[in-house]
This record gives C-alpha cells, sequence and structure tokens, in this order.
C-alpha cells in the first residue's frame, strides 16, 4: 500500500513544509540517508504546543507536539523525495523536550512521534532514538524533533534547497 493512501486511511494530512527561520535547508541527503533539520510542532507558521513540559504542558500534549513535529519532518522528507514510498526505513529520531527541573518522561512526550511514524509506515518507520530534555527550544516550542531515513536510489536531490 502507498504511505499517500496509508496517510489518507489514517485521516491525516500532510502540512506545508514550514519555512527555515535561519540559514538551513529542510533537509539534506548523504547516499542513502535523508536528514532533516530540526522541526517543531508548527502549523501554517504558527507554534501550536510553546512551553515547557513539567510546567504548562502536559504529557499528553508532548506527545500531540511530536506528532505535529514528526508530520513536519515528513512533509520536509515528501518535498524532498517527491513521494514517501521512497523510504525504505527509519533509521534514526532525535526528540529535544523542553523541560524543567526534575521533569523525567522525556520519553513519553517522544512517543507520540515514534508512534506515530509506525503506525504510518509499519516496521520500516520503526528506528533508534533519543530523547533529550533541554531548558529552551526555538520560538519556545516544547518539543523539536530531527529525522533521519533511509530511501531507494531513484530520484534523488541533494537537497531542498534546489526546489524553486
Amino acid at each position: 500500500m502507498s504511505i499517500a493512501r496509508r496517510l489518507s486511511e489514517l485521516h491525516i494530512d500532510l502540512p506545508t513544509v514550514p519555512t527555515p527561520v535561519a540559514n538551513y535547508v529542510p533537509t539534506r541527503q548523504s547516499g542513502s540517508l535523508v536528514f532533516t533539520s530540526g522541526q517543531t510542532p508548527t502549523k501554517d507558521g504558527v507554534l501550536q504546543y510553546p512551553g515547557k513540559l513539567g510546567l504548562d504542558v502536559t504529557v499528553e500534549q508532548g506527545q500531540r507536539a511530536a506528532e505535529l513535529a514528526a508530520l513536519n519532518c515528513l512533509a520536509a522528507l515528501h518535498a524532498h523525495l517527491g513521494s514517501l514510498d521512497r523510504i525504505t526505513a527509519g533509521v534514526n529520531l532525535t526528540g529535544y523536550v523542553a523541560s524543567t527541573q526534575g521533569f523525567a518522561d522525556q520519553s513519553k512526550a517522544i512517543n507520540g512521534a515514534s508512534l506515530l511514524l509506525e503506525r504510518i509506515f509499519g516496521e520500516i518507520g520503526r528506528h533508534s532514538r533519543a530523547a533529550l530534555g533541554v531548558a529552551e527550544l526555538p520560538g519556545g516550542a516544547a518539543v523539536e524533533l530531527a529525522l533521519v531515513v533511509e530511501v531507494s536510489q531513484s530520484h534523488g536531490r541533494t537537497d531542498t534547497a534546489e526546489m524553486s
């Protein structure tokens, strides 16, 4: 089954690729690996989950923030690859969670992204992972994610900066 069809079955629409807020590209390919730049939980350019887990953001809200950040990663990958069907394996997900001192459930928040990727891609969506607590994230976001995937070699670009 195609990933586009699976997204439709799950009632998931990929968002518009967020515009970089500094000097970087949304994706970069090296061989068969594609790396996404960090993505926060924005929708239509508006941050959806500001704050810190352990203070003003619950674990459940952190999971939804991680899901939205993962969808932004997938949107960047789709723009780069032309089709998410080219993804052959999830390689690594790094999740950063803005946390208060003493908050220790970063992995529970990042599970929102991990579980979503597995729902969409099945077994190939499984990945190695790190979930890190940090003092602050860009724009005051609760979560930021960076995703690495392996892709088939047909139709590759070197980075999305080449897109017009």
